[in-house]
């Protein structure tokens, strides 16, 4: 993708519209929306990098309640030709095909390389990268398993969003401070795995979500790692000019 002069990419992530209740979710969402709403006149293209909700599922006909603010200002977006990107996160990965069909914007669930301006981005949510975590590998692989997926479709979605949504606001993820902590460079386990990948192949930018924090690190002369932070309490996101991509706050 060439990003013409005067255009700008932009990414964000770790909404988790819905946490810690949907009525507690709605300035942020709100917030967010005017963010869209700012950024679409110039946007080359919007990078969703996961966990926009707290808890999603997607049975086969029926829709997560809530969320219309958002989900109408994407498909705005998206009818205007602007091309968006998501990423599910450890929060949304239950993802199928919904903005697909419904909002035209592709889903990943596997980080992704892009090429902007000859620039080599690796983009994702984050989780379950690097060393470490084996805990949650081991829940994500529970998770993500079909039978498991088949087993909660049978919940009536009442109990299932009810008992989704429950779990969710319990993970640690969200739970504040304690986790927004940087660890410093041999302790951040995505650090870690940037420097492994580049060990076989080089890449300009590593653009994360997942954190909650943001984060500029350079990780030798010509690659960087960037984590997007989040919209609960730091409200920033990364834009790419063409030449060089930086953190900023709403």
């Amino acid at each position: 993708m060439n990003v013409p002069k005067g255009k700008y990419i932009y990414f964000a992530s770790d909404n988790h519209l819905g946490a810690p209740t949907p009525q507690a979710s709605l300035p942020r969402e709100q917030k967010f929306v005017a963010w869209l709403d700012a950024v679409k006149s110039d946007a080359a293209a919007i990078f969703l990098l996961g966990d926009l909700f707290d808890f999603w599922f997607e049975y086969k006909t029926v829709v997560p309640k809530g969320f219309t603010r958002v989900l109408g200002k994407l498909a705005e977006i998206s009818d205007a030709g602007i091309p968006l990107y998501f990423f599910v996160g450890n929060h949304d990965l239950w993802m199928k095909d919904y903005f697909k069909t419904e909002l035209n914007i592709p889903v990943y669930h596997e980080p992704q390389v892009f090429t902007f301006n000859d620039k080599q981005f690796f983009i994702g949510h984050g989780d379950g990268l690097g060393p470490g975590d084996k805990g949650y590998k081991r829940m994500k692989k529970l998770f993500t398993n079909p039978v498991s997926k088949w087993l909660f479709r049978w919940l009536h979605p009442d109990i299932g969003m009810r008992l989704g949504h429950y779990f969710s606001v319990k993970n640690k993820l969200i739970s504040g401070d304690e986790d927004a902590k940087f660890l410093g460079e041999d302790n951040e386990w995505l650090v870690q795995y940037c420097k492994r990948k580049l060990e076989t192949k080089h890449f300009d930018y590593f653009v994360f979500g997942h954190r909650h924090l943001p984060l500029e690190i350079q990780l030798n002369e010509k690659s960087t790692y960037i984590n997007l932070g989040d919209w609960i309490q730091h409200y920033t996101y990364a834009v790419f000019d063409g030449e060089n991509l930086q953190l900023k706050k709403y």
